[in-house]
């Protein structure tokens, strides 16, 4: 009998053991890294192309770096420079997606949601977006979230205190959200300016630059060697064809050779 209890006994305390080993998340798959610039880190370790990624990874990219990953339902979430992004979940199955960008810049492409109840989401520290299926860019610094919308459609929701600052989309018959359709956005912000809120126009340029500010190669772009610099040759050409017009210019000025430096006459050597 002694034995038996202590064979429960021992078995309850080691059986918590395998769960507290398994990685954050209960290691669900989320997706991969499919192409990066260095530096990133995926929880806080040195992250590299196809690292799998996990529910409740957090991406991590230093100023030199940027992030690909795609999802296992085939959406792309490319991560730019100075960004963190925590991927909270995703299942490809039943299509439900939580993100959480606690700053920088993000530029993701949904998949469009077909299941009952699916849902793609993602949080700023003042900003909720919903996205049906869609092409878009968040951005967050300095109190404010950008939202750009490049194809389909999303809504953003202020959060907390944070009100509109500059909309080019359409206020929502449901509550404070607004609706952005392709080609419009939003920003959203924590800190009234002292003028208070406007409509004015965000520049255009914002939609292009936030696309070249979340690009990612799929492969480095190789430092150019001096042999492949075409302009090391032009310069180099060019050089030598000027040190050749000089010579044959100094060398029949006047029908004569030019005089040589330092040259003393003598009964033996003359002087040009």
């Amino acid at each position: 009998m002694f034995r038996r209890l202590t064979a429960v006994f021992v078995s309850f305390l080691l059986s918590p053991l395998p769960a507290l080993c398994e990685p954050q998340g209960g290691g669900q798959h989320a997706g991969q890294i499919n192409a990066m610039i260095p530096a990133a880190t995926r929880n806080a370790q040195t992250a590299k192309a196809k690292d799998e990624l996990l529910w409740n990874d957090l991406l991590k990219t230093e100023h030199s770096g940027r992030v690909r990953a795609g999802l296992t339902d085939g959406s792309i979430l490319s991560l730019g420079s100075d960004s963190e992004l925590h991927i909270v979940q995703h299942d490809g199955t039943s299509q439900q997606t939580s993100l959480e960008m606690n700053y920088g810049k993000v530029r993701s492409q949904v998949q469009k949601i077909t299941q009952p109840g699916g849902k793609f989401e993602m949080k700023t520290p003042n900003a909720v977006i919903g996205v049906i299926g869609t092409d878009f860019f968040v951005g967050y610094e300095a109190n404010k979230t950008t939202v750009i919308c490049y194809e389909g459609q999303l809504s953003v929701t202020p959060t907390g205190n944070a009100q509109v600052q500059n909309n080019t989309g359409q206020a929502s018959s449901a509550g404070n959200s607004i609706v952005v359709a392709a080609g419009q956005m939003v920003e959203i912000t924590s800190e009234i300016p002292p003028a208070g809120f406007h409509a004015a126009q965000v520049p255009p340029a914002a939609a292009q630059n936030g696309i070249l500010a979340t690009n990612v190669p799929d492969k480095e772009p190789r430092p150019v060697r001096p042999e492949h610099n075409p302009g090391r040759w032009v310069a180099l050409g060019y050089a030598v064809g000027v040190g050749l017009a000089l010579g044959i210019t100094m060398g029949t000025g006047n029908g004569r050779g030019a005089p040589v430096v330092g040259c003393k006459p003598s009964p033996a050597r003359q002087c040009p």
